[in-house]
């Protein structure tokens, strides 16, 4: 009779082991990511970052500094950083697009090697907290995109933001390596004006987050350094542009963005009053026609060319006028 009730003590005390568990999250140091992560720990995060964009979204200054550790709070330039993450926020709907919860196996931080579709990437934890949660998060719906990371730890006194920051993830909709691989794949064509656009355009995803660092950052900056050296050394200004019935010259080639994307720009030098549009408007059907022989590829791989014409060189001293116009590839 006695073995009987032990041995049905067994599976109760399992199942108490097991509740416990599941309301208790990992049960040692390690890094749990996405769908890793306990449903109970991910819950209780996920109201953290709705509690944080419901401030955000409304500038609750009150809701925010409860959100925040006292660190956080002690920041000098908080209220700026708080700011620039809010309005990133209203430009669009934002998605998780990497969680983690980490339990610090070493007091100085951690690091973490993971990888999205295209590009592998190191995310570094702080250390001085044995748990905290990061949450990376990027628009829905807009080409130039900025993500905005959340970085909670436990404290003493409760799960707490500890830091928030927002940088540029993405243009036309790419991240780091997408942009890169284009560069590469214009240079190969011998497009070196969209291979140094698609080469900056890169650099300038290359850190999404402070915690974030992308294995081929350093491919990209060389890449970028020769390809820039290469467009220096040929394309100097003023450059004439081949194959236009008058004279007419390029002052500058950059890339501008708008709220479609990043898109090459050209300034050019026209003696066309700019009170003309139409003939303006004319001769730029003309320019269109023939830009490839002066800047090869520059009406291919692209969604959209800008053009800005000039009557004198803008100096930056002075406003000087200029008529703006957008060609449709």
């Amino acid at each position: 009779m006695n073995n009987i009730k032990h041995l049905t003590k067994i599976p109760v005390f399992l199942l108490f082991i097991s509740i416990l568990q599941s309301c208790g999250g990992p049960s040692g140091p390690g890094i749990y990511k996405n769908e890793k992560i306990s449903s109970g720990d991910q819950s209780r995060f996920h109201d953290l970052n709705d509690k944080l964009f419901a401030a955000l979204k409304t500038d609750d200054e009150p809701q925010l500094e409860y959100i925040m550790s006292q660190d956080f709070i002690a920041v000098t330039n908080r209220k700026r950083v708080v700011e620039l993450v809010s309005n990133r926020f209203k430009e669009d709907d934002y998605k998780i697009l990497d969680e983690y919860y980490v339990v610090n196996r070493y007091i100085h931080g951690d690091t973490i090697k993971s990888a999205l579709t295209g590009g592998k990437y190191t995310v570094y934890c702080p250390g001085g907290v044995k748990e905290m949660y990061i949450a990376f998060f990027v628009p829905k719906h807009i080409a130039n995109q900025y993500m905005i990371t959340a970085l909670y730890c436990k404290y003493d006194y409760g799960w707490k933001l500890s830091q928030l920051e927002t940088s540029a993830y993405a243009k036309n909709g790419k991240s780091m390596t997408a942009l890169l691989a284009d560069a590469k794949a214009a240079y190969t064509k011998g497009f070196l004006v969209n291979a140094l656009n698609d080469g900056a355009s890169a650099i300038n995803c290359s850190r999404p987050s402070s915690l974030w660092k992308y294995n081929s950052e350093a491919e990209a900056g060389e890449f970028y350094s020769n390809v820039l050296n290469q467009v220096s050394a040929k394309y100097k200004v003023p450059l004439p542009i081949k194959g236009a019935p008058t004279h007419l010259e390029i002052i500058r080639i950059f890339t501008q963005e708008d709220k479609e994307g990043t898109f090459p720009m050209i300034y050019y030098l026209t003696n066309i009053k700019l009170s003309d549009t139409t003939a303006i408007k004319k001769e730029n059907e003309v320019i269109r026609k023939v830009i490839d022989k002066t800047i090869p590829g520059i009406d291919k791989d692209n969604k959209y060319v800008l053009y800005s014409a000039f009557n004198e060189w803008p100096t930056g001293v002075k406003t000087v006028e200029h008529f703006d116009m957008k060609q449709k590839m």
